[in-house]
């Protein structure tokens, strides 16, 4: 794990691979990423599920021991909210991780309620949390544990602000890293970069700068979230109806 955590305070931006399986996770490995994480949405997508927690820990858990076994780099798991209606159910996730060798976990502050994704109030949340590292007890020096908070992916009024207390808590927590997806403005980068000591990571979005800039803003870490598992998955469209047209494989030869 100490070496994963390393990765967030080198000199380059950590750019992780999202993964979704075992394939997706070897082709990042060859290709010279330092390390993985799961999308929790990608790997519902692609076991006929919507994201949110709707598909069950043991299916998951299944998907992620079959990435971490076949892969040597660190891997870290998205966990959503914890899969648990309970802290002790999300702490004995953690530990089940943990014995797989994962490297590091995201929890978030948002959660989906008949397809509708909410803030979690900042307060509750920030219970939730000192409870779960409570229980850990000395376990929780063994995982990197990255808080996602969503003021910006959900589009909330004065996003910024409302980041910049939840990122308060977090640090108070002692978490090891903030996860700000849908933030894009070089201005509020540099913002939650300047006002916090925890390593910064960001999302693929259109509007993202580029790693060169990133880099110079501040931040740690790097993400595409689901949008190559979609971007792969909307080709394989394309080229299927391709096949369909042209009354010929050539396409898968071109």
């Amino acid at each position: 794990m100490s070496s994963f955590k390393e990765l967030h305070h080198s000199d380059e931006p950590l750019l992780l691979g999202n993964v979704w399986n075992v394939q997706s996770a070897r082709i990042y490995e060859k290709a010279g990423y330092k390390a993985l994480a799961t999308s929790s949405s990608a790997v519902a997508l692609s076991l006929g599920y919507e994201d949110g927690e709707q598909i069950s820990f043991e299916e998951y858990f299944y998907v992620i021991k079959r990435i971490k076994e076949s892969v040597s780099i660190p891997l870290s798991v998205d966990l959503e909210s914890g899969y648990g209606n309970t802290n002790e159910i999300v702490v004995s996730h953690i530990i089940r991780l943990l014995e797989t060798g994962v490297a590091g976990i995201n929890v978030e502050d948002s959660y989906v309620v008949d397809g509708e994704r909410k803030l979690l109030d900042r307060d509750v949340f920030f219970e939730k949390l000192k409870d779960v590292f409570s229980k850990l007890k000395e376990r929780r020096a063994e995982i990197f544990v990255n808080i996602r908070t969503d003021p910006f992916l959900l589009g909330i009024d004065n996003a910024l602000e409302e980041t910049l207390r939840r990122v308060k808590l977090f640090e108070e927590l002692k978490a090891d890293g903030v996860f700000v997806p849908c933030i894009s403005n070089e201005s509020d980068i540099k913002a939650v970069v300047h006002s916090t000591t925890l390593p910064l990571n960001v999302m693929a979005v259109p509007e993202l700068p580029d790693f060169k800039v990133l880099k110079e803003l501040g931040v740690s870490r790097m993400s595409s979230g689901d949008f190559l598992n979609r971007y792969i998955y909307k080709e394989l469209e394309r080229i299927s109806e391709d096949i369909i047209d042209s009354q010929s494989f050539a396409t898968l030869f071109a």
